[in-house]
């Protein structure tokens, strides 16, 4: 599985496809965002509907550090989304 790995406020993150199939099946993928920061993990989740490529890893690859920080933004925590089990 494709993984990338990005900065925001000197927090390291990792991003990868969270392999959740929704009933939009190729135009919509959802990313994990996760980060191991001071012992506990932190987990957010964000849809979003890819331009380019329609596989979500490649989808994942083509996306900039930019629009990787943008998705962030609009993230959610992880009790709240599905793809995570609405884990705490």
């Amino acid at each position: 599985m494709a993984r990338r790995t990005f900065t925001i406020a000197g927090q390291t993150w990792e991003v990868a496809p969270s392999g959740r199939v929704t009933q939009y099946l190729r135009d919509e993928f959802s990313l994990s965002f996760r980060s191991r920061h001071g012992g506990s993990d932190q987990v957010r989740v964000v849809r979003y509907a890819p331009l380019g490529s329609r596989q979500s890893e490649e989808s994942l690859a083509e996306l900039t550090d930019a629009e990787l920080r943008q998705l962030f933004g609009y993230s959610q925590p992880a009790w709240t989304a599905p793809e995570t089990g609405y884990l705490r």
